[in-house]
């Protein structure tokens, strides 16, 4: 009876726990919907800017047997609207040993902006970062992946959130190039959208902790240099570096209109790499940056109950048992309140979700709700690769940087959104990029 008793109690304070996290983050996602609804009957800002004032910025792009994608990536960047001689674009080639490193070499022959740095033995991409760091000499460092496809206008888009001087990084929205390639990629689209167009953008409003998401990133450069640049041993080193410029105090903003397409994971196989790295990354940060609580602040909570996230994932395993403990458990009246309030928590978060779907999506639709199942089956796999990332830290696993495979493909469909997402004047941009994907 004992230990029934001590079963029991476990479990009602997970579930407690779960609850008052959901309880915690409602409002968040209600701000960043009430955002987004008001963002889109607000009609487009019309500004403009001095050429001798803009920033010198200096994109770092890490490439590594990316011959499929990097080609795009660079014309992308070559045709930004930004001031002649005010930017320049640094590729780290990492040690790479397929015919990126020719394509890189042409560009930089042909486009004097364009430099190329090689490095012989590739480690991770937080290095390759810093390499590049090393070499630039922008006030503003932007970082894009390889399979990147930035609107025309990101960068002076950016640079325009740096005119406050309490703003020390941007991340902007990534979506998805390769939606369209099959169910996951879909999924996978709907996502990220709700995440940053919800999610981030709520925390935004409300001053909340803001995470730097590896691409479409930008960063003060003497911010960069003050905390050390990025952490060479993460396995998440955006979040790492977000953590650290929290720590300092530092402003990071999200900016939705800020915006760049990148390739979703098209395989379960390469989804579970790409979020296992995310998850122990994420775990390991945690267990280093628990010292933000000593002296708090509202961003430096919501910090900690970012990392605390990963762990709910986890536990979120335990509320799919709650049926099997309903018939394996006595009656009990705690139990049951406890299960009922799990259970309309969730369907609350769903609800948020749904509402959030339908407004990211376009052109919008109803028939977006349909998703709404795969989410809590998504929930449920998310929760295993988690608990897999937990036993690979807790059983001390060697730790290595596995890059995401890129394939290179653009849907006609997505093609269709860049084009409808930038100014006419560029629109020759998206036109080069379908003929690409087609």
């Amino acid at each position: 009876m004992f230990e029934l008793i001590l079963v029991f109690g476990f479990f009602a304070v997970l579930l407690v726990v779960f609850n008052v996290w959901n309880l915690y983050n409602i409002p968040v996602i209600v701000v960043g919907i009430r955002s987004l609804l008001r963002a889109g009957r607000e009609k487009g800002e019309k500004w403009s800017f001095d050429e001798d004032s803009v920033p010198f910025v200096s994109v770092i792009v890490p490439v590594k047997n990316e011959e499929k994608v990097v080609g795009r990536l660079v014309r992308a960047l070559l045709n930004l609207g930004y001031p002649p001689g005010k930017k320049e674009i640094i590729i780290v080639n990492d040690g790479s040993d397929d015919g990126t490193g020719e394509i890189c070499a042409r560009f930089a022959r042909e486009h004097p902006e364009v430099r190329v740095f090689t490095r012989s033995r590739s480690t991770t991409k937080a290095a390759a970062l810093n390499f590049g760091v090393s070499h630039c000499r922008g006030e503003i460092i932007a970082a894009f992946d390889a399979d990147s496809v930035p609107e025309p206008d990101v960068l002076l888009r950016a640079v325009r959130y740096f005119e406050d001087p309490s703003v020390d990084a941007v991340q902007g929205q990534v979506r998805s190039i390769n939606a369209d390639e099959n169910m996951l990629t879909r999924f996978l689209s709907y996502e990220g959208s709700v995440y940053y167009e919800a999610f981030v953008r709520g925390r935004d409003r409300l001053g909340l902790f803001v995470s730097l998401g590896g691409s479409c990133q930008f960063v003060r450069r003497s911010v960069l240099r003050d905390v050390g640049g990025w952490d060479e041993g993460s396995l998440s080193e955006d979040m790492e570096l977000s953590l650290r410029l929290t720590e300092r105090d530092c402003c990071i903003r999200y900016a939705s209109d800020v915006r760049t397409w990148e390739e979703c994971p098209s395989s379960v196989r390469g989804l579970v790499r790409q979020r296992g790295r995310w998850f122990r990354g994420n775990i390991e940060n945690s267990l280093r940056f628990g010292r933000l609580l000593r002296r708090l602040s509202l961003r430096r909570f919501d910090a900690e109950m970012t990392l605390f996230g990963t762990y709910l994932i986890v536990l979120c395993l335990v509320s799919y048992f709650m049926a099997l403990w309903a018939f394996l458990l006595p009656p009990n009246f705690v139990l049951t309140g406890i299960t009922q309030v799990t259970s309309l928590f969730t369907v609350f978060i769903l609800a948020f979700a749904g509402v959030a779907l339908v407004y990211v999506t376009r052109p919008r639709k109803l028939a977006s709700l349909l998703w709404l199942p795969f989410i809590y089956v998504y929930w449920s796999f998310q929760s295993l690769i988690a608990l897999y990332a937990m036993f690979q830290v807790v059983f001390r696993r060697p730790g290595t940087w596995s890059k995401t495979v890129r394939s290179g493909v653009v849907t006609a469909e997505s093609a269709k959104r860049i084009l409808a997402s930038v100014d006419v004047h560029v629109a020759a941009v998206g036109r080069e990029i379908s003929e690409e994907g087609n």
